[in-house]
């Protein structure tokens, strides 16, 4: 029963926080100084209306009503399941979300796995190659990786592959001209090569300073010395006490850096043109579409909401002293 109780406290934590990103998001966007009407219309046409067309206008779109008004209305409209209307491309928001998150779920969630896996690879290398030059090498990538703007490599590798050597394509999730219905899972990964490779570079220097660490730590320990004393070889000794105990760290970090894969590709995804919910969310920002920046920001806070949840449930199952610790609890 303990442990249904807590799986119940987490996901009511979870909704108050979500319901707190919604309220602050909703406020931000409608303080915002952006207008949303000039920014979709434009000066010229706007400035041509006539008052009554212009207060039209304005109700559609909601500028005139109270800001609580406006945000208990559309509350009341997403717990139906209705997301509203996106202003900027006049479609329910639903449909929208489905297209955009369809794209950038599996370029994300490849570039997330790839990053985990070789950031984990790399760290337990480097600390176990410790001062030597395989160390070094890697220690500086993780930290150039750190340090280097995700917009500004991706825009060095356009330069360099898409410009110069003509391997992929400038941008876009599929090629311009062929119907959808004859673009094949080659075509999509071709366009996503790149924004993998900058999602996957910009992502696994924290899993790789981290992991490193900590394997050196692991390595400097009492009990590793005493299994070295006893005549363990060296794959003993990674992977049935470094590995088991560095472990959990690098699955929070993982977890974690789901925020930083959805934050990374906002920028990535405008960079290479990609229709995906990154790309999707500055549109809204800079339009103003209140419905529908709203919805990718509940969308992302449970996903992060899910990734910290089953980060949970899986130390359990990498150490079971953890569920033998909370059910005495």
């Amino acid at each position: 029963m303990k442990i249904y109780t807590s799986i119940i406290k987490q996901i009511v934590r979870a909704v108050f926080l979500i319901f707190c990103v919604s309220l602050i998001s909703f406020i931000l966007v409608s303080l915002s100084p952006l207008d949303p009407i000039q920014m979709n219309l434009g000066q010229t046409i706007k400035g041509s209306m006539s008052p009554e067309q212009l207060k039209k206008i304005q109700d559609y779109w909601g500028v005139n009503t109270p800001l609580i008004e406006r945000y208990l209305s559309w509350i009341k409209d997403f717990l139906r399941g209705d997301m509203n209307i996106s202003l900027l491309y006049r479609r329910p928001v639903v449909q929208i979300l489905q297209e955009r998150l369809s794209n950038s779920l599996w370029l994300m969630g490849i570039a997330w796995f790839l990053s985990g896996f070789l950031g984990f690879f790399l760290g337990v290398l480097a600390g176990f190659k410790r001062n030597r030059v395989i160390d070094h090498i890697i220690h500086k990538y993780a930290l150039v990786s750190a340090s280097v703007p995700s917009f500004w490599f991706a825009l060095l590798l356009l330069i360099i592959f898409s410009v110069w050597l003509d391997i992929f394509p400038i941008g876009m999730s599929v090629p311009i001209g062929v119907d959808f219905s004859n673009v094949t899972f080659s075509n999509r990964l071709h366009h996503a090569i790149l924004p993998i490779i900058t999602l996957i570079f910009i992502n696994s220097s924290a899993i790789i300073l981290h992991t490193r660490e900590k394997m050196i730590e692991v390595l400097d320990s009492d009990y590793v010395l005493f299994a070295t004393a006893r005549g363990e070889n060296t794959f003993s000794i990674i992977f049935r006490h470094c590995i088991r105990n560095i472990l959990l760290p690098a699955i929070t970090l993982q977890f974690v850096s789901i925020s930083e894969i959805f934050g990374g590709s906002v920028l990535i995804e405008t960079v290479f043109s990609y229709p995906g919910l990154g790309q999707a969310t500055v549109k809204a920002g800079l339009g103003g579409d209140v419905p529908l920046l709203l919805a990718i920001t509940v969308i992302i806070s449970t996903v992060v909401f899910l990734g910290n949840f089953i980060a949970n449930f899986l130390y359990g199952v990498v150490d079971p002293r953890i569920g033998i610790k909370k059910k005495k609890e």
